[in-house]
């Protein structure tokens, strides 16, 4: 099991979370952000703010990269958002003009006539950073020139290109460079040791592969990662890469850059009209619930530019705008500005300078989704002092109230409730708040502080957990909640033939289903009287476009339409690209199955297709395939001979999390029995049934949010901080499992045998109360056994603080 790098970057949480960051977090007591000029003990330990001179670039073809540009840009921070902590000025693609003796890239004479000095010196005057922009590879005239590089005697930029030439970046521009000759690495310091001259304090670093719309392998850019990270480590210069880069890999993203884009450019590309539009925030949301476990303090998750500032020029409503600010600020993300900042309107001005939302931003604690199969979505975050950072966004298109279950957040209690952009406290109930009347694409952001005496269940993925030795997020060894489905046929023999137990099957998902996440310009066709699976398809036409499903099972089955007017879709599972399937024909057939997948690890699986040529793209249905959970699979009741229904459940029959008809949930000990293994269906609902095929869900519990850390090495620990008065340790019991010691506030105080003959989930492991009202310390080591699972630790919490 090799080392979770993300996880042994959290690790330094605790000691992050000092008097500035506690006082940012602490919105209800009016924070301030951290000054502009202040020094970060560690870089980036916290998201930065500041703004990027790219989305007016594209707005305004051209122009934002001039000296009179970005010192104009500088002053109107300066002005108006650095108090606010905004502090970066980064500059993007186009700014050099040719290269030096040693081919490296030198200032534009005609951007800067005074010189690229004379504007990082007025940015640094203003107390700001200054940023600039590279890419991987070698450029052909550099290449060909043969220079000399700097400070590297007998090396030459001839020398680091791969052999025969290989491309180095998205677009062609440079060769690839053989990082296995130390002069490489020579040549990329020299560059970071130049900028570092200059007083340069951020690198974009763009078309990083994996990623940048490129994951099938043909290129991979990590070797120009790992060089530029270590040549700019030295002179403390943060490293921001892009874009889309593969998420497969984030580990390595983790351990070599202080940011990375998760996703393709915000910009709408439509000239002067705007600087981005909604689609282009949307679909961040299924990106963010992808990557969010990725970031903490030292890296961060980057979602683009923040184009917010000004209506006239945003392509946003102001619910729009103010979404978009709420869910930059949820998700820990950097917030760079990509308006004009001489030119912000009043309600710009208030989205980015309130200082409670800053706060949330500047916590560092990326926020996660209760669910994303809906489009009234919460996310929420749990900050270190107790308190729940909620987030609630309706994508829809109508106006909704949007309900937040505190057992959705981890939280059994009551708490209090205060709006951060108005300021005011808000009614909740015992058991939640609805916000009621969120517009169209509009949001609401609440910070919530639980009550004395409420339990906080915190997961295994938060940031407050951490982590020595050598553990691993999942790697197969979670169980994930299972929902199977028991079709019966429902009749009756007095009035027609005895009903028979329908025939076994999949799992069928309709183009539909709100658990399918598309990704762009999607439309829905019915009623086409082709043939289609509930008589509808999705299609787009837009190339890039894709559609993502995340399903439990052990196999998949796409389905779509054949035509001469569709293409080739590229197909991911699980962040590998698998196939390219055709689904052209010269005469269209429909329900056709382009791409299946089988004996899939029984467990959680994604799969992605994108749609890369043709005309057309559609979506009719998915079929998923699952092992099975219990025997039979499917039934027959008679409402003239009636009978109960029993099964046997193949796991323990503690771990039926319930069972349900059309989301309606059956109540046991009325219902249904259970039974040891055998759960017994009573005849007495089954026939309020109708008749006809009628389907049951049977729901199997998993671990706690479908996932846990585990290590197999003796003497590795998990470790967590909480202010309260009692806590327990809540995860799996399993054959391969043993004994762990639990340490508080560093005194041994148990041992845990956690061995089962089988794997059971949720069991609670350890418990204590009476313990007193301040900082106490969780800790669990492994001592025998083949694996430590951990899943949940819940705490009560104490007096407010």
């Amino acid at each position: 099991m090799r080392t979770d790098r993300t996880r042994s970057r959290r690790t330094a949480v605790p000691a992050l979370a000092a008097a500035a960051l506690a006082a940012m977090v602490a919105s209800s007591l009016g924070p301030a952000p951290a000054s502009a000029d202040a020094d970060l003990e560690t870089l980036a330990e916290q998201p930065y703010m500041g703004w990027s001179s790219y989305s007016m670039q594209v707005h305004a073809g051209g122009g934002w990269i001039t000296a009179d540009q970005i010192m104009a840009q500088s002053d109107a921070m300066h002005e108006q958002l650095q108090d606010y902590g905004y502090e970066y000025i980064n500059v993007d693609a186009g700014w050099n003009g040719g290269i030096d003796d040693h081919g490296r890239p030198v200032p534009s004479d005609e951007l800067y006539p005074d010189g690229l000095q004379a504007v990082i010196d007025h940015v640094h005057e203003n107390g700001q950073k200054f940023g600039l922009y590279f890419i991987p590879g070698i450029g052909a005239e550099v290449y060909e020139a043969d220079l000399p590089i700097a400070g590297a005697p007998g090396c030459s930029t001839g020398d680091i290109a791969v052999e025969p030439f290989e491309q180095g970046d998205y677009w062609d521009y440079t060769y690839r460079i053989d990082f296995s000759n130390p002069c490489a690495q020579a040549y990329v310091d020299s560059i970071a040791d130049m900028i570092a001259s200059w007083g340069v304090d951020f690198v974009k670093f763009d078309s990083v592969t994996p990623g940048s719309g490129i994951t099938d392998g043909s290129m991979d850019s990590r070797g120009d990662v790992a060089a530029w990270s270590q040549a700019l480590a030295r002179h403390d210069i943060w490293l921001e890469l892009s874009w889309a880069v593969d998420v497969r890999y984030a580990d390595y993203w983790a351990e070599h850059a202080q940011g990375w884009r998760v996703d393709w450019d915000v910009e709408c590309y439509c000239g002067d009209d705007a600087l981005t539009k909604w689609e282009n925030i949307a679909r961040l949301f299924p990106r963010a619930e992808e990557w969010w476990r990725h970031a903490g303090p030292g890296g961060w998750n980057d979602f683009d530019s923040l184009s917010v500032g000004n209506g006239a020029m945003d392509g946003l409503t102001r619910d729009e705008r103010r979404t978009a600010m709420t869910f930059w600020a949820v998700s820990a993300v950097p917030i760079y500005l990509g308006n004009d900042m001489t030119n912000l309107d009043d309600f710009g001005l208030e989205l980015l300078t309130n200082r409670d939302v800053i706060a949330v931003n500047q916590n560092g604690v990326p926020a996660r989704p209760v669910s994303i199969e809906t489009e009234e979505q919460v996310w929420y975050a749990l900050n270190e002092d107790g308190s729940y950072t909620v987030a609630v966004f309706n994508l829809g298109r109508t106006e909704a109230d949007v309900e937040v279950n505190w057992s959705d957040i981890g939280l059994d209690g009551t708490a209090r409730v205060r709006d951060l952009w108005s300021g005011r406290q808000v009614r909740s109930g015992d058991d939640g708040l609805v916000a009621e009347g969120v517009p169209i694409h509009g949001s609401r952001l609440f910070r919530v502080t639980p009550d004395r005496g409420s339990v906080l269940t915190v997961n295994d993925d938060d940031l407050r957990v951490s982590y020595d030795g050598t553990w691993e997020r999942n790697e197969g060894e979670q169980v994930v909640g299972t929902s199977h489905p028991l079709a019966i046929a429902v009749g009756d023999s007095a009035t027609g033939e005895a009903p028979t137990a329908p025939e076994s099957g999949p799992t069928i998902i309709n183009n539909d289903d709100p658990a399918i996440v598309y990704e762009g310009s999607w439309s829905n066709s019915s009623g086409r009287g082709y043939g289609d699976h509930q008589d509808d398809v999705r299609w787009t036409e837009n190339h890039g476009d894709a559609f993502e499903f995340t399903f439990v099972g052990t196999g998949i089955d796409y389905l779509t339409e054949l035509d001469q007017s569709q293409g080739e879709v590229e197909i991911y599972l699980d962040g590998e690209h698998v196939d390219t399937v055709d689904t052209s024909a010269g005469e269209r057939s429909v329900q056709q199955v382009v791409y299946s997948a089988r004996d899939l690890p029984a467990g959680e699986h994604t799969l992605r297709a994108v749609h890369t040529s043709g005309q057309f793209m559609l979506v009719d249905r998915l079929d998923v395939f699952q092992d099975a959970a219990f025997e039979p699979t499917t039934a027959a009741f008679d409402k003239s001979a009636p009978a109960d229904v029993s099964l046997t459940l193949l796991r323990d029959g503690g771990e039926l999390a319930g069972i349900s008809a059309a989301g309606d949930a059956l109540t046991e000990g009325t219902d249904y029995t259970v039974d040891g293994e055998t759960v017994t269906i009573s005849a007495d609902y089954l026939a309020t049934l109708a008749e006809g095929e009628q389907v049951l869900d049977l729901r199997l519990r998993g671990d706690h949010l479908n996932d846990v850390h585990a290590t197999n090495t003796v003497g590795d620990a998990a470790e967590m901080t909480f202010f309260g008065t009692g806590a327990t340790w809540t995860g799996p019991l399993a054959p391969d499992q043993g004994e762990v010691e639990v340490y508080l506030d560093g005194e041994l105080v148990e041992t845990v045998d956690t061995a089962a003959t089988q794997r059971l989930t949720q069991q609670q492991l350890f418990s204590v109360d009476g313990l007193r009202d301040r900082e106490h310390t969780l800790r669990l080591v492994l001592t025998s056994g083949e694996v430590l699972r951990f899943d949940t630790v819940s705490y009560v919490t104490g007096r407010t603080r």
